[in-house]
Parts: C-alpha cells; structure tokens; sequence
C-alpha cells in the first residue's frame, strides 16, 4: 500500500505510514483523509509527509500571527498545514493539489471536519500560479505554505522563485509566506533572501518570510 502523500514530495519507499492527525488547536486529534497517489517509476510511492515535530516547530514559530488569516496551502497533499492552520485560528483555508483524488479526499477531510464552509480547493498545477495569480482573497493577511516536492527545487528553481515573488507581490500586509525544503537548497535564490528566517528541521529546512508591509 503507498503511503499517504504530503504534497506528492519526494520519493520514498517506507511502509505505509497512518493518515496524518492535526496535533493542536480546536481540532487537535483529528486524522484527515488521504487519497495515495500511484507510485513512481521503480515502484517507490510519491510522499514526504511533514513530521508532526516539524509541524510544531513551524506553528510555534508563527504563533499567534496564524489567527484570523488566511491560509494558501500550496502543493496540498493531505492539507495537513491548511487545515492545522484553520484549527489555530485561521479564518479560511485555500488548497491547491495537482493529483485529483487528493484533491477529492481534501474536500471529504474539511466536511468531516465541518469546516467546508470555510475551505476552498482548487485542483491544478501551483507553478502555474507563477505566470498568472488567480484572485485570492484579500480582506485578511495571508499565510502561504510552499512545500513541494524536493525535486522541485533543483528542476523547477525558477518557477519555485517565480511563484514565491508573485505571492510576495501580492499578499496584503501583515502576511507571512513559509517554504519547506530540503537542505540542498540555495535560500539565496529567494527574494529578499536576507529577510527570511531560516530554521533547520532536519532532514528539512523551514524558510519564514514576513510579517510583510504592503
């Protein structure tokens, strides 16, 4: 059985793994749903979940800045960032996955976690969101997770930064923009490299840009 998918990230051939559990806040305990994507070429499946440890590491980092935004997951897989968001006190969560039935078990999760009303997905590639932003709500600060897949940084480096600096464009006062990687990133790419908080969590490395000024 293939392992539930953290943003269909980097190739991985451990045993399955249990659906991912939101580890703090209102919905503290609750396992989301997960949809396993087919496996790689070699047979290994596509995961990377992000570890509970980091995840508490990354919320703890933020703080109460999580209350009242808006949270953009990006590369959603499981949702576990948006939805751990939301149960901190964001106000609304947007998805975006590329992998369909993921993206289906995304919206079975915010239902069974009553918090539909409040979640949007949207099925489709985020690098594409590089060359052209879609509207995204505007009436609260934003906290954008990027986590891809790790390959990513190395064959996609460009539209990554591309992406990062449209959100960076747009994103109302107040927000703050987190990339996940592996430790073979250059964070020099990033924009405004030098205003990025940098955390290792090994094997991964938590970039943390903001509060933004419009």
């Amino acid at each position: 059985m293939a392992r539930p998918p953290r943003d269909h990230s980097s190739v991985s051939s451990s045993p399955a793994a249990a659906p991912p559990r939101i580890i703090g806040g209102t919905l503290r305990g609750r396992r989301l749903e997960y949809a396993a994507e087919p496996a790689a070429a070699g047979g290994a499946a596509r995961t990377r979940p992000m570890k509970d440890r980091v995840r508490e590491m990354l919320f703890d980092l933020l703080g109460p800045a999580v209350k009242g935004t808006t949270a953009i997951d990006l590369f959603a897989g499981t949702g576990a960032l948006g939805f751990e968001a939301i149960s901190r006190g964001a106000a609304r969560a947007v998805f975006c996955e590329r992998h369909f039935p993921t993206a289906d078990a995304l919206r079975r999760s915010a239902k069974a976690l009553e918090i539909a009303d409040r979640v949007e997905v949207r099925p489709g590639d985020a690098l594409v969101w590089a060359q052209r932003l879609p509207p995204l709500p505007t009436d609260a600060a934003w906290l954008v997770f990027i986590a891809p897949p790790w390959e990513l940084f190395q064959s996609r480096t460009a539209d990554l930064v591309g992406l990062i600096a449209a959100l960076r464009a747009a994103a109302p006062a107040g927000s703050f923009i987190v990339v996940e990687s592996d430790t073979a990133f250059d964070a020099a790419v990033l924009p405004e490299a030098a205003a990025w908080r940098t955390r290792p969590a090994a094997p991964a490395v938590l970039h943390i840009l903001g509060p933004l000024v419009s």
